[in-house]
């Protein structure tokens, strides 16, 4: 029995349901989201300066506003203090007259050294560099623990260097506008940090790109965990750019040593197929990329106008947001990736109770103990694989509200009147602090958000799933509202998060985070029928206002898994909270009414159609409402919840019903 049942029975929480957001003409039979949320939808405008608003936006804008007051009162704060140092990178950001004076000058040195180059030997040099101050070439770097020793850190390269959203972007006809508007969108940039001679250089960037794209692998594949995990050594890597001398690119970007004796190359043909285009022929491309490259790394960091310009294309043009965020909140967000953790501790000191880390301590067993239970009982998986997914779940590692301890930033050097010096500095700090890890033990303390940001997340490879402080708030958490709808809510997101270790990448990890086949045939022969199905469901879905385009049920199946999983398991283990008691009735509404009911309010949201399409194309998360709805059609505590029958539009014949979990 949890804390919570220790509730005096004469004592009735607020059941947590915001009914003033309810549309009564429709019903929850037939549409739980619209049901839930109708009014909302129909009384909220999106605000000008986002692609989308809902229950996690509502969330964010409150921790944003959190943090800028913590900004501001720590602006006289003792001088070079960590406090301090965020409020001086605020200031460095707010300065709009200084920036507006500066114009592109704080970059025009790394244009130059650009354009200079004469070789593509030469043009590697200088790309290392720059991706040694946060520039992103044609890959991306991180270290993480090994899949194959997850107790040690490695280094893993991964493919890069595109400025659309996604491979496909190239490709695709019905990408052909947003490509024009690319295209142009380069030229006005190049111009507006005075490039010399700009002429055609946008077209001959966005044709490297193009050739780029054509070796991507896609959103699909790059899921896939075991096909992206492809250990490699320094001598076979430089091997794939055969005639080409690697090292000099690799000297700068000043790895540790014995940093690349054992790496991870995610994409391998990617590589091989950049190589053959490191070519002399392709110089000058290769220079006008770079020069791109730069361009794009400081733009919101350079004057307004230039920061302006760039938001017009990818926040207007990809995502159909009329306004730039009022400079206020872009100056929060860049402080958030300088000193993020800096700021987390304030925010937890001022923001977290220590009672709702108590009662989320008590959710995320009742969790835990309902998968137990749930993988015990599985008609459709043997005892061995049964064996060995107790085993992974009794190994799950949960964090909740903030890290148990915070990063060190005293190397970091702030001015508030250096701006891009701030962000070089900064990126060298961190990539440093990241890079003297490889080879070293998985610390199991680092968290990959700060507390202040309103997400969840499950990383595969240590086991663990983690709970920021500011996603612990109503609509999904209130630790004074009955449990009904904390279960339906936070419940089910917890569930989700530990889904993810179940589903179709993650169930190809052990409990100690290694990739390794742990499943007999049969039984993922089992798994999979299933998870065909699923994908089966949600590739039928369309939203509105996006001419038809359907949900990508492949690339979304991992988060639907989780959805499902999750939402199923916190029912489960709702029911063990009340460890056979009666559920009050609260509002005239049951137990199980509030808590779908709650699960629908959590997923509130309205999306721009600019932006549903992007998302439909590159995000593994369904939109919203099919989140909401498409489950519950899978889950007969639902139908019996609201006593949906065969007449009623979110009816699914039983046999057509997944449980996964």
């Amino acid at each position: 029995m949890t804390a919570e049942n220790a509730t005096e029975p004469t004592e009735q929480l607020p059941s947590g349901i915001d009914s003033g957001s309810f549309d009564q003409d429709v019903r929850v039979q037939d549409d739980l989201f619209r049901h839930v949320n109708g009014a909302w939808l129909r009384e909220t405008e999106i605000p000008a300066d986002k692609s989308g608003y809902g229950s996690f936006h509502q969330l964010a804008d409150e921790a944003e506003v959190a943090v800028r007051e913590i900004l501001e009162e720590h602006a006289d704060a003792e001088p070079g203090s960590p406090l301090r140092k965020a409020a001086d990178a605020y200031a460095a950001f707010m300065d709009e007259e200084l920036l507006t004076r500066l114009g592109a000058e704080p970059i025009t040195q790394d244009i130059m050294q650009a354009l200079v180059v004469s070789s593509i030997e030469e043009f590697l040099w200088v790309l290392g560099r720059q991706e040694r101050q946060g520039v992103s070439g044609f890959t991306a770097m991180y270290v993480i623990g090994d899949v194959g020793d997850p107790d040690t850190n490695i280094l893993y390269a991964e493919q890069g260097g595109l400025g659309l959203p996604d491979e496909s972007y190239y490709r695709e006809e019905q990408y052909a506008p947003i490509r024009e508007a690319y295209l142009a969108h380069i030229d006005r940039m190049l111009r507006l940090v005075d490039v010399p001679n700009p002429d055609g250089r946008a077209q001959r960037i966005f044709d490297l790109e193009t050739e780029i794209a054509k070796h991507h692998w896609d959103v699909v594949r790059t899921r896939e965990a075991d096909q992206t995990y492809n250990p490699t050594t320094l001598d076979e890597f430089l091997a794939k750019f055969e005639g080409l001398d690697m090292r000099g690119w690799l000297q700068e970007l000043q790895l540790p040593e014995g940093a690349l004796d054992r790496f991870v190359v995610s994409e391998p043909s990617f590589f091989e197929g950049v190589a053959t285009l490191l070519t002399e022929d392709r110089l000058d491309a290769w220079r006008d990329w770079l020069i791109w490259r730069i361009t794009l790394n400081y733009s919101a960091v350079l004057s307004p106008e230039i920061s302006s310009a760039n938001f017009e294309f990818y926040g207007t043009t990809l995502q159909g947001v009329p306004q730039q965020r009022d400079r206020w909140k872009r100056g929060v967000a860049h402080v958030e990736g300088l000193l993020g953790e800096v700021v987390g501790e304030e925010y937890v000191r001022r923001h977290f109770k220590p009672e709702a880390k108590g009662k989320m301590d008590a959710l995320v067993a009742d969790l835990l103990a309902a998968y137990r239970d749930s993988i015990t009982e599985l008609d459709w998986m043997g005892e061995d694989t049964k064996r060995k997914a107790l085993d992974k779940l009794a190994k799950f590692t949960p964090k909740i509200g903030y890290p148990v301890k915070w990063l060190d930033y005293s190397q970091l050097e702030v001015s508030p009147r250096d701006l891009v010096g701030n962000v070089r500095r900064s990126t060298v700090v961190e990539t440093e602090r990241v890079y003297a890890r490889i080879g070293k033990p998985v610390d199991r303390d680092l968290w990959l958000m700060t507390p202040q940001t309103v997400n969840a997340y499950y990383l595969p490879n240590q086991n663990e799933i983690v709970f920021p402080a500011a996603i612990l708030q109503l609509p999904f958490f209130d630790e004074h509202r009955d449990a009904a709808a904390n279960y339906g809510a936070i419940g089910a997101v917890i569930g989700h998060e530990i889904g993810h270790g179940f589903d179709d990448q993650g169930s190809k990890y052990d409990g100690d985070g290694r990739l390794v086949d742990w499943w007999t045939e049969a039984d993922r022969e089992a798994f999979e029928r299933h998870t065909a199905s699923l994908i089966g469901q949600y590739s039928a879905l369309s939203p509105a206002g996006v001419d038809g385009e359907t949900v990508n049920g492949e690339l979304t199946i991992g988060e639907n898994i989780g959805d499902l999983g999750g939402l199923g398991i916190a029912w489960k283990a709702y029911l063990r909270h009340l460890d056979g008691a009666e559920s009050p009735v609260i509002d005239g509404l049951t137990g199980a009414q509030r808590f779908y009911l709650s699960w629908a309010q959590a997923w509130r949201e309205k999306r721009r159609p600019e932006y549903m399409k992007m998302l439909l194309a590159v995000d593994p998360h369904s939109p919203a409402e099919f989140r909401c709805n498409q489950i519950v059609r899978n889950l007969t505590p639902f139908y019996e919840a609201f006593e949906v029958g065969p007449d009623d539009a979110l009816w699914l014949d039983e046999a057509d019903r997944v449980e996964i979990w």
